[in-house]
């Protein structure tokens, strides 16, 4: 399969290894991956911040870049979860039936990169090997948008070596929400206290999720309180170690 990375602008900005890791494992599961050097960003920051005009031409930039694209992977939810909840919201906000047509043909296209695996590909087991106590952070937009439910912990319970430790409240946010942390500083604070209150509970080594927005949340608490808790995103540890030879038939299509 010819799988398009949408590598989202947070991602490209300032987490590269998550990029990375994507390709690798795809690679390693027998697809072929493309990069798009035209991409930018999903539109998503201006339309939560009040933006929407300005967010439209955004939006159909990226349906200009991946229009005649067989796939589209992400590994984000927040930025998948733009698109499937506010696209067609954008253009109809214009009166762009045409843009709005086609968001409709593309969407069915679009995948966060933990649902292509299990729901695109049907594997659940890639062959990782990762060796350390984990606990899984299920970010807002995976839950209440996306509802991946437990798609990302069934591909982690299938790593080896790796100890998938549960941790309570796993439904409550961490208190990012992109600009929710810098305009309602002292209830993002609160609500980081708990979650990595959470977090430190589970005695994990590493917490990961599938949005590095609250990855990099959590981890500037963990940092600051010198926990030694490493963060990582799931295609880091799904991408890490292990045998894949056996998993590239199974995983093209």
């Amino acid at each position: 399969m010819r799988v398009s990375l949408f590598i989202t602008c947070y991602n490209d900005s300032l987490f590269p290894e998550t990029g990375k890791a994507v390709v690798s494992l795809l690679e390693r599961l027998g697809h072929e991956v493309e990069f798009r050097p035209k991409q930018t960003c999903c539109g998503q920051m201006h339309w939560n911040t009040g933006y929407l005009r300005e967010a439209v031409p955004i939006v159909r930039h990226f349906v200009d870049v991946y229009r005649d694209a067989e796939t589209i992977v992400i590994p984000s939810s927040s930025c998948v979860s733009m698109m499937r909840d506010h696209y067609l919201k954008a253009a109809e906000s214009v009166g762009d039936a045409h843009l709005a047509d086609e968001i409709h043909a593309l969407l069915p296209r679009v995948f966060e990169f933990s649902e292509f695996l299990v729901k695109k590909l049907g594997l659940e087991d890639v062959g990782a090997s990762y060796p350390h106590k984990v606990t899984y952070h299920a970010s807002c937009h995976s839950e209440r948008s996306l509802h991946l439910g437990d798609i990302p912990i069934r591909l982690l319970k299938n790593v080896r070596g790796l100890d998938l430790l549960p941790i309570q409240n796993i439904e409550e946010c961490c208190g990012f929400g992109g600009t929710f942390a810098i305009k309602n500083a002292d209830v993002s604070s609160a609500m980081l206290a708990d979650k990595v209150r959470s977090v430190l509970n589970t005695g994990a080594e590493v917490c990961t999720a599938v949005d590095n927005s609250c990855l990099m949340h959590l981890y500037g608490s963990l940092h600051r309180q010198r926990t030694f808790v490493r963060t990582a995103h799931i295609a880091e540890i799904l991408a890490s170690g292990g045998d894949h030879a056996s998993q590239s038939e199974a995983g093209r299509q």
